[in-house]
């Protein structure tokens, strides 16, 4: 086989099962759905807005010196749960892997939902150190995409059998991941809920990561990589200006989703540990 044989093998590998009849997938059409004055107005206001909340949110993140309370004998011990959660998300990933493999759409995996899977694998695996504290408090704000995946599910391109629920499978293990690390502690430990600079910096790092590698690989290969080249079928504000609703929502959803999942891990540590409390006190006889 020639080297550009090689080539085109790998590319159709990668992206040749993309049909562009299906609405929202790609095609000429999709990547022809903004004018190229307003995507290149577009890209150049969120790689800018993206780049000042990164600098901004990173500079007041070191200076509140985050690490400062982090100790190399904080380590947290591995249990069963852990381990049977990290089998649970790699099967799961490997199986999604696998239907990529099979109808040729290998491209889908840079989706941010498949490299935030690929994060968590990573959080579940790793030892405990500095790294994994801030990934593990990043990728808590990063989670917005599970649960649009959930609300307005895009599955009109998954025909293989239990391409479908290994979808829905997936996005719900991406709750059950933050929930019980969140629930574990140790190098699990989330930031004060007052402050946003986490959700800023990771508002920052998703909204380059669309509008530079995203958006350049779309129109690149006409595959509409998390609807950077045209609106999903179900996204609600469907139109010419669909991207600058998305920036709007999107902020506003990434700052405080979350915190709210950060809340809700606190309320059932609490619920569960007075329940514990109460299944361990001693049986009082009865006269």
């Amino acid at each position: 086989m020639s080297i550009s044989e090689l080539g085109g093998f790998t590319l159709d590998t990668i992206y040749g099962g993309v049909d562009p009849n299906i609405t929202g997938n790609g095609g000429e059409e999709c990547a022809a759905f903004l004018s190229h004055t307003q995507r290149a107005l577009e890209t150049v206001l969120m790689i800018s807005l993206s780049l000042l909340q990164i600098v901004l949110s990173y500079r007041k993140i070191r200076k509140g010196g985050f690490l400062q309370h982090w100790t190399p004998g904080a380590l947290s011990q591995e249990t069963l749960g852990k381990n049977l959660l990290q089998a649970a998300l790699c099967l799961t990933f490997g199986l999604e892997i696998g239907f990529k493999c099979a109808t040729k759409t290998l491209i889908y995996l840079l989706n941010p939902c498949h490299v935030v899977t690929a994060l968590q694998i990573f959080l579940l695996a790793c030892p405990p150190c500095p790294a994994v504290l801030i990934l593990f408090r990043l990728h808590v704000h990063m989670l917005n995409g599970p649960l649009l995946a959930l609300l307005f599910p895009v599955v009109n391109t998954r025909l293989l059998p239990f391409e479908t629920e290994v979808y829905y499978i997936q996005h719900i293990l991406m709750y059950v991941v933050p929930l019980y690390l969140l629930n574990k502690g140790g190098v699990y430990k989330p930031e004060p809920l007052g402050n946003f600079w986490w959700p800023l910096l990771a508002t920052g790092v998703l909204f380059l990561y669309h509008y530079t590698i995203l958006q350049a690989l779309g129109l690149i290969t006409a595959v509409n990589l998390n609807s950077m080249l045209c609106p999903a079928v179900s996204d609600p504000f469907h139109g010419p200006f669909y991207r600058m609703w998305a920036s709007v929502h999107q902020t506003a959803l990434l700052l405080v989703h979350g915190k709210l999942l950060i809340l809700l891990s606190h309320i059932t540590s609490l619920l569960t540990r007075d329940v514990s409390n109460v299944l361990q006190q001693p049986l009082q006889k009865m006269d």
